[in-house]
């Protein structure tokens, strides 16, 4: 069985990463892309579906792991009375192939160490062809795919496996080096392990150095923004939502998706964070590939797109894979591509305006598509839609969208005029306010004095935490701030919020799901523009403590069996754990540079 979803720690090259868990064990990585077939895939099933195991041999050893400072490469330390020894785990940058590098270090005493390798392409149903193509050497070839192994130790096959037993002492160096390349290609040269060690980790500090990371912020802010850059595919600047797919969001339940694709809703809060940790390649890699991947016509655009712009992201199912703890079905690809979801028409406007005002240039031709999109959501911001949680129930007017149709017209009326930009004002003038009536007219229960999911219905959604961050309304308006109070009082557990509440929401699955670890950062914003600083302070702590030993989140956290679930590790969640940890610094704060409004001091 796989660990715990925490267990795991991450590892990349900029195109791809795998998950080493606390074990030691790789139980998942897809070659040679974020989205391509996973050839370890025990994550899902179990490990005759696929890993790489590398740990002690023996029972009884302490274990424990850190990331090398300001690096993506991961040290486990194992520690037994005999001895001791180090695996450092990394992927160096990509270069002329993929590479999965483990080097172990003996440190103390000797300690004997064991490595099983279980290669099955195709999300764990492909058993490759497997050579010995020289002493240190091993080759696995299927259809397109060829892994190479270079190993310092004899390794022999066994039962579909690769394995070798090994016994490292003090000072000594075992190094095994796992390649991808396309099997028509010849196959990679060895990489010197210690020359990819030493440039693996002077890319990372040098990344991390190039940005303007203040001293006062916590140090989960710069492993977010690794954890974040990591999660970019180099190529194209696309940034997937996590590297995994169907890690589910209730243990033995259905909300299983994959999750190895592009959100156009993450894209503000995504450039924020980049942008204000001194990162704008980054940012404006991220721009063009917005704009690249909208591209087209207006009644087209979708919510979310392949790493390198893909638009035909068809579900499927996996019937050979259980399921992560027989969490069933997994889902390839994701069907909520198709949906109408008006929302993402006012984060494709925001991330457009915030990239200007933060000095990223938009071309013209980006203005043109930016105003072309507008009169398309003029048309159809009346429709009702699946909302920013693609539920898969019916259609409804979600209030969320129709806040995020104002915010599009709000941040181009707001270019235009800024930037001298040629544009039918006194249109998308009427537009904003109109919609800004029909939200607080139909979204807003006046006998609650809060904002609800959707018009005409009781229930309660945590994205309404954002009205005042996007500026619909001040942090002080009293409809704001019952909409905390009803949110505080409807959707918490535990003090983490919830999205919705699934027991009264038809979103066209089983009811119950974790905690959503976006939203309760969402909240902790909400304090901040409410003037609450204590409250959000000591809520930001909580959730910082909720990362795992390596400091990495995923989507959802379930208080009752205090485990994460959902996607992992989630951009989202890293993302908006650097949008609260400026918010609550005395430093760019997202929240005002959203709404355009101050932030109140603390209220007592």
């Amino acid at each position: 069985m796989p660990g715990r979803i925490e267990d795991y720690a991450l590892i990349g090259d900029l195109e791809t990463a795998a998950l080493v868990g606390r074990d030691g064990s790789i139980d998942w990585l897809c070659w040679p892309r974020f989205d391509s077939d996973a050839c370890f895939a025990a994550l899902l099933g179990d490990a005759g579906h696929g890993r790489w195991l590398l740990c002690a041999a023996d029972s009884g050893v302490k274990v424990t792991r850190r990331y090398r400072e300001n690096t993506l490469i991961l040290e486990t330390r194992l520690e037994s009375d005999a001895g001791a020894a180090t695996i450092i785990d990394f992927m160096p940058p990509r270069g002329n192939a993929s590479d999965v590098i483990r080097l172990v270090i003996g440190e103390r005493g000797e300690l004997a160490l064991c490595s099983e390798l279980v290669i099955r392409f195709g999300y764990g149903a492909i058993v490759p062809w497997v050579t010995h193509v020289a002493p240190e050497q091993w080759q696995a070839i299927a259809g397109p795919d060829m892994l190479q192994l270079h190993s310092d130790i004899p390794m022999k096959g066994e039962n579909l496996k690769t394995v070798c037993r090994f016994t490292v002492k003090a000072g000594e160096r075992v190094s095994f080096v796992l390649a991808h390349c396309p099997s028509h290609l010849p196959p990679p040269k060895k990489l010197d392990v210690d020359c990819a060690l030493a440039d693996t980790e002077h890319f990372w500090r040098e990344w991390v150095a190039k940005g303007q990371k203040a001293q006062h912020l916590p140090d989960a802010v710069t492993r977010s923004l690794i954890t974040l850059r990591a999660l970019i595919y180099g190529p194209t600047g696309g940034i997937v939502a996590a590297p995994t797919t169907s890690l589910p969001e209730k243990i033995g339940g259905v909300r299983n998706w994959d999750y190895r694709l592009c959100w156009l809703r993450d894209a503000t809060l995504t450039l924020l964070a980049f942008m204000n940790a001194g990162h704008f390649e980054e940012a404006d890699a991220w721009r063009h590939w917005l704009l690249r991947a909208i591209a087209g016509s207006p009644d087209q655009v979708q919510i979310m797109y392949g790493i390198a712009g893909e638009r035909r992201l068809s579900e499927w199912e996996v019937p050979w894979l259980p399921g992560y703890e027989n969490s069933a079905p997994v889902r390839i690809g994701n069907a909520a591509y198709s949906q109408l979801q008006i929302d993402v028409f006012g984060e494709v406007m925001d991330a457009l305006h915030q990239a200007r005002k933060g000095g990223i240039a938009t071309t013209e031709t980006g203005w043109t598509l930016q105003c072309q999109l507008l009169s398309h959501l003029a048309k159809i911001w009346e429709q009702p839609d699946y909302g920013i949680w693609e539920v898969r129930g019916p259609p409804r007017h979600f209030t969320y969208s129709k806040v995020m149709a104002w915010v599009a017209f709000d941040r181009a009326i707001k270019d235009a005029q800024r930037y001298k930009l040629d544009a039918p004002l006194d249109e998308w003038r009427g537009h904003r306010d109109r919609i800004h009536r029909h939200v607080c007219e139909r979204g807003y229960d006046s006998k609650r004095n809060c904002f609800v999911q959707s018009y005409g219905s009781a229930a309660l959604d945590a994205s309404l935490l954002l009205i005042a961050q996007l500026g619909f309304l001040p942090a002080d308006d009293e409809r704001y701030l019952g909409t905390v109070r009803a949110i505080e009082a409807g959707l918490l557990s535990d003090g983490f919020v919830h999205r919705y509440d699934t027991e009264i929401t038809d979103d066209g699955l089983p009811p119950g799901e974790g905690v959503f670890l976006p939203c309760s950062f969402w909240l902790a914003d909400a304090y901040v523009m409410c003037g609450r600083l204590d409250e959000a302070q000591a809520l930001f702590d909580r959730l910082l403590a909720l990362s795992n030993d390596v400091g990495l989140l995923a989507e959802e956290y379930d208080p009752a069996t205090q485990r994460q679930v959902g996607n992992f590790p989630q951009a989202f969640s890293h993302v908006a754990l650097v949008a609260t940890a400026c918010n609550l610094a005395h430093a760019k704060k997202p929240a005002e540079q959203r709404s355009e409004r101050s932030c109140p001091q603390e209220r007592r």
